[in-house]
């Protein structure tokens, strides 16, 4: 017997972050937003890295999950991202990520991040793997 999973959405990493996905209406797209609170301030008083990659993963993984147009989980193998330019404490971030190739059981995927004063932030890559679920 397989066993169930509890899907919660959104899911709690996504509300610890403050994200919003703000649009999902076009297959192997999604488009996220998200405050760059201070508690997410490095020592330069800047958002460090690593909250932004997880900002452009749940964009990312959204745009997967509509794409497939089947239930299923959704995991990256792999995530490349460029730190284009300092993300300023306060700043309200959108992430437009968006499938670019792929079949049943791998996605190639884009994201590109812009602050609201309509800086080009940040941008990545990555492969997705996805499995069926029930």
């Amino acid at each position: 017997m397989a066993s169930q999973v509890k899907i919660q959405v959104p899911p709690p990493c996504d509300l610890t972050l403050g994200m919003e996905c703000v649009d999902k209406a076009t297959p192997g797209k999604s488009v996220w937003k998200m405050v760059a609170h201070e508690r997410f301030a490095n020592p330069a008083n800047v958002m460090q890295g690593g909250f932004i990659a997880a900002f452009i993963d749940s964009a990312m993984g959204a745009a997967t999950v509509t794409f497939a147009g089947r239930k299923v989980f959704t995991s990256n193998t792999d995530l490349a991202v460029s730190f284009l330019k300092p993300v300023f404490i306060g700043s309200t971030l959108t992430c437009v990520a968006e499938v670019v190739s792929g079949g049943e059981r791998v996605l190639f995927v884009e994201a590109r991040v812009h602050d609201d004063r309509d800086r080009f932030v940040a941008s990545a890559r990555s492969t997705y793997f996805l499995r069926p679920r029930d």
